[in-house]
């Protein structure tokens, strides 16, 4: 793009290849080969590129303004060579500032920039993203594995394990465990560990905890070879305050609101960025496309999108900044996120947009042209909420709380949901998944395969965070590794099994993900046995067919619990929840339940079968129930 019309579009906001402009870029002056860096300074006195090639020198290599950005050329600069900007603000202070648009940056606790050609890796994953294509996320298996990459495996040593090792342990993992995606926690390049990416410095750097850009290249590439989908988390919503980042990035308030009451938000300790100027929506929209394009990124979970769409978020008693209008609605963040959608589903019209939005703000999920926010999932926090308040409670209490089980289908489907239980829910003294059910441990696990089986069946597509399938039984602590030790037990390996076996039951059965937003893929069967702790329901596929999923979340096995079905013939068992080979005792039919005609539950047909306590069982239903004989034939009949 000409250096004109690249400008043109920063300044109006809807440049959306930002990457190729900004920053530094290996190029060739008159015949000698160096680095062009550009940068946007609007009210710096002076720009200039300092680095160890300059002993640091603020005065060495200076910058050229070019309206509101700063250029200029530095020749026979070496590739990984460490810089920063050194902006000379309005009140004559010096701010030592890494590259915004920076590619590579040195690892923590060192702050520069480093010079990266991105350029020349060779992806081998076509076969991939067509297979892709053909198989939108709307009717298609989608179980995703939540991922903190610090923290999944390290080395003996204690230290964190590179791109590329983690990608060939990752990827095995995941495919034998049978999940379809995984979702990084952000690799977006971040100063302190504790913040697990979600403050950012480097919006198109991925981390170099773990290497350089073409090895996180080369994860994303194995990844996809492997049959496997990469989401990555998304910071648009705030960034850290560390001196060498975006905060106040010239001397004066440049990415972030220069209102105070907008600015900031004081519990994270992160200011906000400014989604009404237009070089700031250029700067996010470019950062958002870069991973889709440059790194393949099947999807993007766009982090904390409640605090951007409300101006009093978090201000509980404290000033804000109404909009135009009078409300309390940030009406810039809004055109903000549709246009970044437009933009994401403009490079890739199967690209996965999911929201992280926690409130009740309608159309998350639903198009731009539909009056939308133009994502395509929306994380249910709804369902969230109320499961891990229903699996902490003593089961006889759960009787006054089946609105927590059930309550979820009063709005399924209108958004098109993820079921989530991520890395929130198992840190800050909440426990982990298997923590939270009560009783002892053998009892723990029990609850957790029924659960498990629950998500599985219950409409939206799925998310676990690492470690549950272990069976780990503390939360997660994001400065070691998960506990791989608890394989050496009986218990534990069976509890791995069951995931990877009901992972596997789940991708081979349409019925529990072709129709996952809309009322055609779900019946209720029973939703008001709140004494037994017990809810049934039927999932459906495009022909159909239908699958009968009980869950009993008591402790009580129910022989002969009777419920009204469809017309079939017999139901036969395809999974339960309570086999041997996963720590149960074997309680659930084995052999297919006839059905009767016998009224119940509003049908003409019922079917009796056995739950078992704590735990799940899934029938599907076969052949059609008999028509009764008309009289004339009966008696013909019984003349021969």
């Amino acid at each position: 793009m000409a250096t004109t019309k690249a400008a043109e579009h920063y300044h109006a906001g809807s440049l959306t290849d930002g990457w190729h402009w900004f920053g530094a870029h290996r190029t060739e002056k008159r015949g000698t080969a160096g680095w062009t860096f550009r940068v946007w300074a609007p009210h710096a006195k002076s720009v200039s590129v300092v680095g160890d090639f300059n002993n640091w020198d603020h005065q060495a290599n200076r910058l050229t303004r070019r309206g509101e950005e700063w250029e200029g050329f530095i020749p026979d600069l070496k590739e990984y060579a460490a810089y920063k900007y050194a902006v000379t603000g309005p009140d004559g202070q010096v701010r030592l500032k890494a590259d915004p648009y920076g590619f590579h940056m040195e690892t923590r606790p060192a702050t520069a920039s480093k010079l990266y050609d991105i350029g020349g890796f060779r992806w081998s994953d076509g076969a991939f993203r067509e297979r892709q294509a053909r198989h939108p996320v709307y009717s298609a298996p989608l179980n995703i594995y939540e991922v903190h990459l610090g923290s999944w495996k390290r080395r003996e040593n204690g230290d964190f394990i590179d791109y590329r090792d983690l990608a060939r342990d990752l990827a095995a993992y995941v495919k034998e465990m049978g999940y379809t995606a995984v979702e990084l926690l952000p690799v977006t390049e971040h100063p302190l560990d504790d913040s697990w990416g979600y403050q950012c410095t480097g919006y198109f750097a991925p981390t170099s905890r773990f290497g350089t850009p073409k090895d996180f290249m080369w994860f994303v590439n194995h990844m996809h070879k492997n049959g496997i989908a990469v989401i990555l988390d998304w910071v648009p919503a705030h960034f850290c305050k560390d001196a060498q980042g975006l905060f106040e990035f010239d001397g004066t308030c440049c990415y972030e609101y220069s209102d105070p009451n907008k600015w900031e938000h004081s519990g994270w300790g992160t200011r906000v960025f400014d989604y009404g100027r237009p070089e700031v929506k250029s700067f996010l929209l470019s950062s958002a496309r870069f991973w889709l394009e440059e790194y393949h990124i099947d999807g993007l979970r766009v982090d904390a999108v409640a605090s951007m769409l409300y101006l009093d978020y978090g201000r509980q008693g404290g000033a804000w900044t109404p909009n135009r209008h009078g409300g309390r609605e940030n009406l810039e963040a809004i055109d903000f996120l549709r246009a970044l959608n437009t933009m994401a589903f403009s490079v890739n019209p199967h690209v996965l947009m999911i929201a992280e939005e926690s409130t009740a703000w309608p159309l998350v999920s639903r198009p731009v042209e539909a009056g939308g926010l133009g994502f395509n999932l929306k994380w249910n926090m709804g369902w969230m909420n109320d499961m891990c308040h229903y699996l902490k409670m003593d089961p006889w209490f759960r009787q006054d709380h089946h609105k927590d089980i059930t309550f979820s289908m009063m709005y399924a489907f209108s958004e098109n949901f993820v079921l989530p239980i991520s890395h929130d829910e198992v840190v800050h003294m909440k426990g982990s998944v298997v923590g939270k059910m009560p009783g002892d441990y053998e009892t723990q696990l029990r609850c957790l395969k029924g659960f498990y089986a629950y998500l599985l069946a219950h409409p939206g597509k799925k998310l676990l965070f690492m470690g549950a399938e272990l069976g780990q039984w503390h939360e997660w602590d994001s400065d070691g590794q998960l506990d791989w030790y608890l394989l050496e037990k009986p218990e534990n390996k069976k509890i791995h099994q069951f995931f990877k076996d009901i992972n596997a039951f789940y991708k081979k059965e349409p019925a529990l993900w072709e129709i996952d937003f809309d009322w055609a893929g779900f019946e209720w069967l029973v939703s008001d046995d709140n004494h037994n702790n017990v809810v049934v329901f039927l999932r459906k596929d495009r022909k159909g067919r239908d699958l009968l999923c009980a869950v009993n979340f008591s402790p009580n096995p129910y022989e002969n619990y009777r419920m009204g079905v469809p017309a079939h013939r017999r139901y036969v068992p395809v999974f339960n929840t309570d086999c041997d080979a996963y720590g149960g005792d074997g309680f659930g039919d084995t052999e297919p339940v006839m059905v009767e005609a016998v009224s119940s539950h509003g049908k003409e047909h019922s079917a009796a079968i056995r739950i078992p306590p704590f735990g799940a069982v899934f029938l599907r239903g076969e052949g059609a129930f008999p028509k009764p004989r008309k009289k004339k034939q009966a008696k013909e009949q019984e003349k021969l």
